[in-house]
């Protein structure tokens, strides 16, 4: 006698149906059947003896019923494992939830206790919460006992369900858009991760921790809020009204060890020549933009050019959130502050800028420049304050100086243009601008040199340019590198009243 699967197709090429022919799979449907308490179907197209003899568009549509059956079967058994996982986790929300209150109750102030060292805090956190866990009536397991304290330690002493994330090295940016969706940049790639905060109050809980410490706040009259970790990573928070689907909050974080220009090397962000070349223009104190758009790696560069500054020199560092981490022994780090809640008490960059010429600085270094502060920043460089750095937000060098004059103007100054290139043009001697690639990595693009005005336009002249000629390889890489221009700036010699010299060989054309 032929088999079901004969039938089947000798009954599609009567019929011209075009099914795929359907397997037995009968023992596997029936563990399913007897672990569900369903109803076994079975359709194997035989007949018991003396039964009428049934046709190939029959055995057909038995061997369907058989399919549909078993694919009730295996939904049902979905259902009820999906139904058992949200009950045990419901379970562990609830057991949670209860520990959690009991911690706070047993230790109370002492969790906001600044006299206490943050190793005894933490000491004392897993000993309650070792005796609270112990204490309870439902029994866990040891796994589910392990994921419960991780939980309740990283919402007591850290941040809740972003504190893994924050300790994985191979991360570089937290988004979190609303309690229930957040996303992590790992090597230069976004991706969605299965954590979530219980609800709005938890999240909104974990960004008033973050925000506190340095002495800010948000709240529904300042629903923005920029702030840093303590080991400088960057943070921004949005809360409703304006972040419509839930508190929104942003984490760029930073390396516990500032990246060195080697890092960057080994990177692929610039070269061993261009790393010397820019070493040399910082010695020999030059004043330098870092320019690039939101995430190339602006601070990161900013960071390791200011490494280059001998440490026999006063630096002042102004920042909105202060992240530079410089290790020069003489360094004064001033941050910009917020109005308070009455409105009042703001000091913003540009009072800094202002503040810092009357400390006797030998360097400015100013994290972000992105309003009237241009203005001062300018005159700082004019005004025999060599050798500072900054970083300017744009899409290139010529855009660089555009930007500049843009926000010079509005420090509310009826300055004509022409007036405000030639501050440009007489303060900044080098632009070195990165951009991010599509495949996730950061690269030096643009090392161009600011010349002087000829007629109302500012000239420029590339030393070090990215060669993009070479294309990306099979995992979309790109397989290019900054070369020389074979072009000698003209600020060497102003480097050289600094006594610092640059080899010429520098800036021979790769290849001679």
């Amino acid at each position: 006698m032929s088999s079901l699967g004969d039938r089947i197709a000798r009954a599609k090429a009567a019929a011209g149906d075009e099914v795929a022919p359907q397997t037995e799979g009968t023992d596997a449907a029936a563990a399913v059947v007897t672990a569900t308490g369903a109803t076994p179907v079975r359709a194997t197209g035989r007949h018991k003896p003396g039964a009428p003899s049934t046709g190939p568009l029959e055995d057909l549509a038995a061997g369907r019923r058989a399919a549909g059956a078993n694919a009730q079967v295996d939904a049902a058994v979905s259902r009820r494992l999906a139904n058992a996982a949200s009950a045990q986790q419901d379970r562990l929300e609830d057991v949670k939830g209860n520990v959690h209150a009991e911690l706070l109750k047993q230790l109370g102030p002492q969790l906001y206790d600044s006299n206490l060292d943050q190793a005894d805090l933490e000491s004392r956190v897993r000993q309650v919460l070792k005796d609270v866990l112990s204490a309870q009536e439902r029994p866990l397991s040891n796994a589910d006992r392990t994921k419960v304290t991780l939980e309740i330690t990283d919402d007591i002493l850290g941040y809740g369900p972003i504190e893994p994330f924050l300790r994985d090295p191979e991360i570089t940016e937290v988004m979190v858009n609303g309690p229930d969706s957040i996303f992590v940049e790992r090597h230069g790639r976004i991706e969605h991760v299965n954590a979530r905060f219980t609800d709005e109050v938890h999240l909104r809980r974990t960004i008033d921790k973050i925000v506190s410490r340095i002495g800010r706040r948000v709240d529904e009259s300042s629903p923005l809020v920029d702030a840093r970790l303590p080991d400088g990573s960057r943070v921004n928070a949005v809360i409703p009204p304006l972040a419509i689907d839930g508190s929104a909050l942003t984490i760029r974080k930073f390396a516990a060890d500032p990246l060195t220009a080697a890092d960057l090397i080994s990177f692929g962000s610039l070269s061993q020549r261009t790393a010397d070349f820019l070493d040399a223009c910082v010695r020999g104190r030059l004043n330098v933009i870092v320019s690039g758009s939101t995430g190339a790696g602006k601070t990161t560069t900013l960071n390791v050019l200011s490494s280059f500054i001998p440490s026999d020199e006063r630096i002042v560092t102004i920042e909105d959130a202060a992240e530079l981490q410089l290790h020069q022994d003489h360094v004064v780090r001033l941050e910009s502050r917020p109005a308070n809640i009455e409105g009042k008490g703001a000091v913003d960059i540009r009072e800094l800028v202002k503040n810092s010429l009357r400390m006797r600085p030998d360097r400015i270094i100013v994290g972000e420049v992105r309003d009237a502060s241009a203005l001062d920043m300018l005159q700082a460089m004019n005004t025999g304050h060599d050798g500072s750095i900054c970083t300017v937000h744009s899409n290139g060098p010529r855009d660089t100086l555009s930007r500049i004059e843009t926000m010079v103007l509005m420090a509310g100054m009826d300055l004509p243009i022409k007036a405000i290139r030639e501050q440009v043009a007489s303060a900044v001697d080098l632009i070195v601008h990165q951009s991010r690639f599509k495949d996730g990595s950061r690269h030096i693009t643009h090392i161009t040199e600011v010349e002087r005005m000829e007629g109302d336009v500012i000239t420029l002249q590339d030393i070090f340019v990215y060669d993009h000629s070479a294309g990306f390889d099979e995992h979309g890489k790109s397989r290019g590198h900054l070369r020389s221009t074979g072009l000698r700036p003209k600020f060497l010699e102003k480097m050289a009243h600094a006594n610092v010299t640059v080899d010429p060989v520098l800036f021979a054309l790769d290849g001679l």
